[in-house]
C-alpha cells in the first residue's frame, strides 16, 4: 500500500476531468463486445445536451474493519438535469422493479411530476447527509425564493456498499458532496470505481457508475437518450454479455473458486444476490411525467438483458427526466409542454433498453479489482476472458 493510496482520494471528477479512472480505460465497446443502436458522441448520459456529472470518490486505508475509522470505500455521484445555473425543474417519472432501497423525493415526484434541481447517489447510509449538503449548496447557489423552496426536498438514491466499505462510518461529508456538485459538468464520464459507485459489487464482479447513450433515427425525431447507472446487484452466475452467458462461463472456469470471497458473502446484509442498482435515464424527448414513466419501466428490460432478475433484497430504482418540458413556479401563467406522439414511442423505448444494457456493462468493463475491510477482495470482470468468451460464442466484434 502506497502513502498516496492511504490518503483519502476526494476524486472530484467532473464529466470532463481527465482522472486515472478515465485515461485509457477501454469501454465495453472498445473490447469488441456488440450493442444495437446508434451512441451519442461520448456514449454517455451527458450527450443529453444540458445534463452535467459529478463524482467524489473516497478511498482511503486497509486491513481490519474498525467502525468510523475505515477502510473507507464509498462516495457520491452528481446529476444536474439542467446543468448547475439552471433552476427550472424538469418532468420526471421513476419506476420501481424491486424496493429493497430508496429515492428520497419520492413522494413529490408521484404528486407532481417534477424533478427540481440535482440528483444524487450515494451508499445507504449516507443518504441523510447527502440530501442535507445538497439543500446547504442550493441555498448558496439559488437566489429565487420560489426556486429554493422547490430544492427543500431532494432527491439521492441509493446502493449498499458494505462489503467494501465501513459503511457504519458515515465517511461521505457535507464538504464531499459539495465537491462532486461543483466539479459537475458536460463530456466524458468517469466509470468504474468512482463516485457512488466506488465501493459496490455488481454480479459478485468489482461494480460501479457506467454510462451510455443512444441517438434515435432523425425520421423519428432524432432525440436522445442517456443512461447512468450505479450498479451493485446480482450474482454471477446470472451475468450476460450480448446474450453470452458470460458469469456460467467463469464459474465453471473457476471450478470451486467464486468470485464471491467467503467474507464477501457474509458481509451482505440480506444475501447473495441482495444489492440494488440505481439507473438515471435523460432524454430531450418532450414527455410528460405519464410517459417518463413509460421509459422508465422500458430500462428495467435492459436490465434484464444483463442477467439480472431483481433479487428479493436489491432495490431496483429507475428513475427518468426530459430536458425539453420545464417548469418554474411562477403561480401567474399556464405552463405548455410538448409531447412526442404515442406512435413514435418505440424508437425511445428501444433507446432506453440499449443504453441501459451497454451502461451496466460499461461499468463491469471500467471497474477495478478492488480490497477493502477485512481483507475483503473484489475481482473485476477480466477483459481477456471476456473477450475470449465472446468470440467462442460468435458475439465478438474484432
Amino acid at each position: 500500500m502506497t502513502s498516496a493510496r492511504m490518503l483519502v482520494l476526494s476524486l472530484v471528477a467532473s464529466a470532463c476531468l481527465a482522472s486515472p479512472m478515465l485515461a485509457g480505460a477501454p469501454r465495453a465497446r472498445d473490447l469488441g463486445v456488440p450493442f444495437e443502436g446508434r451512441p451519442g458522441r461520448h456514449d454517455a448520459i451527458t450527450d443529453v445536451v444540458g445534463v452535467e456529472v459529478g463524482h467524489t470518490t473516497l478511498i482511503r486505508g486497509e486491513g481490519p474493519l474498525k467502525i468510523g475509522e475505515g477502510p473507507v470505500r464509498t462516495g457520491v455521484t452528481a446529476i444536474f438535469p439542467l446543468g448547475k445555473t439552471e433552476t427550472a425543474g424538469v418532468a420526471a417519472g421513476y419506476f420501481v422493479l424491486n424496493g429493497t432501497g430508496e429515492l428520497t423525493g419520492a413522494v413529490q415526484l408521484d404528486e407532481h411530476g417534477l424533478l427540481y434541481g440535482p440528483l444524487a447517489i450515494t451508499n445507504t447510509l449516507s443518504v441523510g447527509t447527502v440530501g442535507q449538503a445538497m439543500v446547504a449548496w442550493s441555498l448558496e447557489h439559488v437566489k429565487d425564493e420560489l426556486d429554493l423552496y422547490q430544492r427543500t426536498i431532494p432527491t439521492v438514491a441509493e446502493t449498499w456498499d458494505g462489503p467494501l466499505n465501513d459503511i457504519y462510518g458515515f465517511h461521505v461529508k457535507p464538504e464531499h458532496v459539495v465537491a462532486a456538485l461543483d466539479g459537475a459538468s458536460g463530456g466524458p464520464v468517469a466509470e468504474g470505481n468512482v463516485g457512488g459507485g466506488t465501493g459496490m459489487v455488481v454480479y459478485g464482479l468489482k461494480g460501479g457508475i457506467g454510462t451510455a447513450s443512444r441517438v434515435v433515427a432523425e425520421e423519428s425525431g432524432g432525440w436522445i437518450v442517456g443512461v447512468l447507472v450505479q450498479a451493485n446487484h446480482g450474482t454471477l452466475e446470472q451475468l450476460t454479455v450480448a446474450g453470452v452467458p458470460v458469469g456460467r462461463e467463469l464459474l465453471a472456469e473457476r471450478s470451486r473458486r467464486s468470485a464471491l470471497s467467503p467474507a464477501l458473502r457474509a458481509s451482505r446484509p440480506r444475501g447473495e444476490g441482495s444489492g440494488s442498482i440505481i439507473i438515471v435515464v435523460a432524454t430531450d424527448a418532450p414527455l410528460a411525467p405519464t410517459h417518463l414513466k413509460r421509459i422508465a419501466r422500458r430500462a428495467a428490460l435492459g436490465l434484464a438483458r444483463t442477467g439480472s432478475t431483481a433479487h428479493n433484497g436489491s432495490g431496483d430504482i429507475i428513475l427518468a427526466f426530459s430536458t425539453r418540458n420545464r417548469f418554474r413556479p411562477s403561480g401567474s401563467a399556464l405552463t405548455t409542454w410538448e409531447v412526442v406522439p404515442d406512435e413514435q414511442f418505440d424508437p425511445l423505448f428501444d433507446a432506453t433498453v440499449q443504453a441501459t444494457e451497454e451502461a451496466v456493462i460499461n461499468a463491469l468493463v471500467a471497474a477495478r479489482t478492488m480490497t477493502g475491510a477485512d481483507g475483503v477482495t473484489v475481482e473485476a470482470l477480466p477483459h481477456d476472458r471476456l473477450r475470449e468468451l465472446l468470440r467462442r460464442h460468435g458475439r465478438l466484434i474484432e
